[in-house]
């Protein structure tokens, strides 16, 4: 027997294992709730195919309510954590956060599956998440495929939303992760933007929106990055507003994981009052 078959080259925590013969294994967000119409929770949601010939797809949650009312929503773009290397917009812990979510703010969200590291390595999340972004906003105007988007999503209100990237994961001014150089091995190192933003500050300049909500948690690890994003974000000459949310005495996307207590409930609140008081 081959030995590289059991060698482990990358672990990352209790999330995955990368054997050196090329396999690897999945702990979390492997699994997968179906989607459905008129859940208890208010809440239907379906399951889209964006871009057949790289498999990104989405699933897209709205108030039930909503359905055949006219109405138009706030739309959410929502873009799942995981290291770049697991998670799923499927998978129960995420279905059930951006369901929250969708019930507290009135939304309509469009949660992106996107294909991971390491099988697909920096950029292919980018590039994937890209396609998604343009296959939403060519719902605009009624126009696109996809009813509920084209129908009921107010594109005067879009917000994009993620986590560790609620909880922020960047880098920082003088180190490079290994995590990074693993799910980006062609990285140039702190003059990537995509992990340090300070490397292009004219990009930072011209940020696409008006308002953005950084979350930070007292005991998470990333906490200085998110800091460290926020000084970056306001000194850039960016004329937009920016505004950080710390939650005392936890972790790092504590609200996934404990999404009921009282601090995962206030963020959940918090986050719906940013999106219905733009």
């Amino acid at each position: 027997m081959d030995s590289s078959s059991d060698e482990i080259i990358h672990q990352w925590g209790s999330y995955i294992r990368v054997y050196k013969e090329g396999r690897v294994e999945r702990f979390f967000g492997t699994d997968k709730v179906p989607s459905s119409i008129d859940s208890a929770d208010g809440v239907s949601t379906k399951d889209v195919l964006i871009v057949p010939e790289t498999d990104v797809s989405a699933r897209i949650f709205i108030p039930t309510a909503t359905i055949d009312s006219g109405h138009k929503l706030p739309l959410l773009i929502y873009f799942h954590g995981g290291g770049f290397r697991v998670g799923s917009p499927f998978c129960a812990t995420y279905h059930n956060y951006v369901t929250s979510l969708v019930a507290a703010a009135g939304v309509v969200a469009v949660s992106v599956d996107y294909r991971l590291a390491p099988e697909y390595p920096i950029p292919a999340c980018y590039e994937d998440s890209w396609a998604a972004l343009k296959w939403v906003a060519s719902h605009s105007n009624r126009k696109g495929p996809e009813e509920w988007i084209r129908d009921y999503a107010n594109f005067d209100q879009v917000f994009l939303a993620g986590d560790s990237g609620v909880h922020p994961y960047f880098g920082i001014k003088d180190t490079v992760d290994e995590s990074w150089i693993f799910v980006s091995p062609a990285t140039s190192g702190l003059d990537d933007f995509r992990y340090n933003p300070a490397a292009d500050s004219i990009r930072m300049a011209s940020l696409g929106c008006t308002r953005v909500l950084i979350c930070l948690a007292e005991k998470d690890v990333l906490r200085q990055r998110g800091l460290y994003y926020y000084e970056t974000l306001r000194k850039s000459g960016w004329s937009g507003e920016v505004e950080i949310a710390e939650t005392e005495g936890e972790g790092h996307v504590f609200h996934l994981f404990n999404p009921n207590c009282d601090n995962a409930e206030a963020l959940l609140k918090k986050l719906a009052s940013f999106i219905n008081h733009s």
